[in-house]
């Protein structure tokens, strides 16, 4: 099968070109390094002549709703737009477990992207994942304030983002199926207590210190209401596995 992935360098997007190749399919990464702008539709047409299932995993790193919608409605109209010419017959998204309970922020715009790719006109797969065990590097990235870590009061059930891989990939196998079970990780967490297991392990003494705010994606956040719901996937690596297998 041709397979084009949509953000292949991002955290799931390179498992996911790496194990459909290794299943023996031809894939196409669209990233500008490429030579494809998904936002702005540069190099499309070309990269998805003969393609027959698009994977969009592509990401924007931001908080605010009007960003994250814009990236997403621009990114998914350019590629219905032009896999439709090309003949793509199944577009598989990667969404998020719970974005339908608080559209807001970055979920804005992953939830008006379902949206979009329900009403197009390629036959469609969504899977909805909790976050990645990446996540906490990411907000660790972004909120340190020299000896001082802020992180989001967050109940969450992280997952491997090579087990969000080949579930995308498998779906991609087996056909268009609309929307599919939630995938969650084994063990429910605090993202406060995954951002200190992360520092004793890389030997980095720093204050964590949880934080909230007001509107439905924090309370969403605090909660537990982006928890998988009963029936979702369970995936296999713990958080502590996974901070193992980085040491070895």
């Amino acid at each position: 099968m041709d397979i084009a992935v949509a953000g292949g360098t991002g955290i799931v997007g390179r498992h996911v070109v790496r194990i459909a190749r290794e299943r023996g399919h031809q894939v196409t990464s669209l990233t500008r390094h490429e030579g494809v702008d998904l936002v702005k539709g540069t190099g499309l047409a070309a990269a998805l002549r003969g393609v027959e299932t698009v994977i969009d995993v592509a990401s924007i790193q931001t908080m605010h709703s009007k960003k994250s919608v814009d990236f997403f409605m621009a990114t998914t109209e350019n590629l219905h737009r032009e896999g439709k010419a090309a003949g793509v017959k199944h577009h598989v998204l990667l969404s998020i477990v719970g974005v339908n309970k608080a559209p807001a922020g970055y979920y804005a715009g992953k939830m008006a992207q379902e949206e979009e790719v329900r009403g197009g006109d390629i036959p469609w797969t969504i899977l909805r994942a909790t976050q990645f065990h990446e996540f906490v590097t990411q907000v660790l990235g972004r909120t340190s304030l020299g000896p001082v870590v802020l992180v989001p009061r967050f109940k969450t059930q992280p997952v491997a983002a090579a087990e969000v891989a080949e579930a995308l990939v498998h779906a991609a196998e087996v056909g268009p199926q609309r929307r599919l079970p939630d995938l969650g990780g084994p063990k429910v967490e605090r993202l406060k207590d995954m951002a200190d297991k992360y520092l004793r392990k890389n030997g980095k003494k720093r204050l964590v210190v949880e934080f909230t705010s007001p509107g439905p994606l924090w309370k969403a956040m605090r909660s537990g209401a982006l928890l998988p719901a009963a029936g979702a996937a369970v995936g296999r690596q713990t958080f502590d596995e996974w901070l193992d297998a980085r040491e070895s």
